[in-house]
């Protein structure tokens, strides 16, 4: 049966030693969570510098304050991790959280064309994973797999809209995918991500679903990308697949928004351009034995990292706590699970795992929403616990 490997060497990015990151620990000690950085091993609240992460980003150079800010340690990271999973967690010690807190939690869709292509076929498949096979082959022979040269918005990309028009194949997700408009939505509210280790949900009602390995950008209120961290953009394919309108329900939904392990925020060593160089990888782990491995490489991204944080945030759009950005995927998994051309679905119990070589790992098991711990804990909650301790 699968585990969670939350081992700290996986956990963190290769180069962890001179790379700046950032996160949350829950403290039972003192009823809330805290900021956290590492250092040599050990876990150091920081909390009394920046009372959220929010704050950290904010920072003309969060990295460099980071670097120069001092806190008290409360356990060692192997310690803390060991005591994450829910099962057999000893409720008076230390846990990690996902890194986020006050950040709005935004997502960008269709940015890759494997997983444009993906949305199309779902779109007409009408949540009918037994129907995709065949319309994958027919999307396919009308415009191809390879799409990676074509630029959003340009003259060659609207000439292959008027051609898809004609032939009665377009479809909203092509509009998104080569048209001018980057898709860009909400996918959870603040405060209600969930981190490494922890499980992730699955809406019972949906047949039909898989993990969305992705980058997630940090990005501050005037719109600097500050740093990034790994993503589970969990996506219900069947209820995308009956209505675009039904977005919401498809995303959003309780601990469906994995984020973690840690924010590795940008400085001298790590940029946005090792950011646009990386690949991220992903790996299902059955507890039927099945075994799915797939990754997504940035470099084959249809719109700049930069492009999407600067559709999401600008004159028109404010989001005065920042912003955490998901990047899209381009790896969408359509391996046969069970019947022959039933395609890939999760079943409870799944161990997923994404990882990238500057960003570590973040590690969920899958559960039904209803199962997972609920999300009770938010901004008030917040606002009163750092007030009880002095930090507001």
């Amino acid at each position: 049966m699968p585990s969670l490997d939350l081992a700290v060497t996986a956990t963190l990015p290769g180069d962890a030693d001179a790379a700046t990151l950032a996160g949350r620990v829950w403290r039972p000690d003192l009823g809330g969570p805290a900021v956290v950085t590492l250092r040599d091993g050990q876990v150091i609240d920081i909390t009394r510098s920046f009372p959220t992460s929010r704050d950290l980003c904010e920072s003309a150079d969060p990295a460099a304050a980071l670097r120069a800010t001092e806190g008290e340690a409360i356990g060692s990271l192997a310690d803390i991790l060991a005591n994450t999973p829910v099962d057999g967690r000893d409720p008076k010690r230390p846990w990690l959280l996902s890194p986020l807190d006050l950040q709005a939690v935004k997502a960008a869709g269709v940015t890759f064309a494997v997983s444009m292509l993906e949305r199309v076929i779902e779109e007409k498949a009408r949540g009918n994973p037994a129907a995709a096979a065949t319309i994958r082959e027919e999307i396919g022979k009308l415009i191809g797999d390879d799409l990676s040269k074509l630029k959003p918005g340009s003259s060659e990309a609207m000439h292959l809209k008027d051609v898809l028009i004609k032939q009665g194949a377009w479809s909203q997700y092509l509009e998104v995918g080569i048209g001018p408009d980057a898709e860009i939505f909400t996918k959870a509210p603040p405060m209600s991500t969930v981190g490494t280790g922890a499980d992730a949900g699955l809406h019972p009602a949906s047949s039909w679903n898989n993990p969305e390995p992705e980058i997630v950008l940090i990005v501050a209120s005037d719109g600097r990308i500050v740093g990034a961290t790994l993503g589970n953009d969990v996506n219900l394919r069947d209820v995308e697949g009956r209505s675009a309108l039904l977005l919401g329900k498809a995303k959003d939904n309780n601990a469906a928004a994995a984020v973690g392990p840690f924010i590795r925020l940008f400085d001298a060593g790590f940029t946005l351009d090792h950011v646009r160089r990386t690949t991220v990888t992903l790996t299902v782990e059955g507890e039927d034995g099945f075994r799915l491995e797939g990754s997504s490489s940035i470099a084959r991204i249809s719109r700049d990292p930069a492009d999407l944080a600067a559709q999401m945030i600008g004159p028109h759009h404010q989001y005065p706590d920042g912003a955490a950005l998901y990047l899209g995927t381009m790896f969408a998994p359509i391996k046969d699970r069970d019947a022959p051309g039933g395609g890939f679905t999760h079943k409870y119990g799944d161990i997923v795992t994404i990882a990238a070589p500057e960003l570590g790992s973040l590690v969920n098991r899958m559960k039904r929403t209803d199962e997972c711990a609920p999300w009770t804990y938010g901004a008030s909650h917040l606002m009163r616990h750092l007030a009880q301790r002095g930090l507001l």
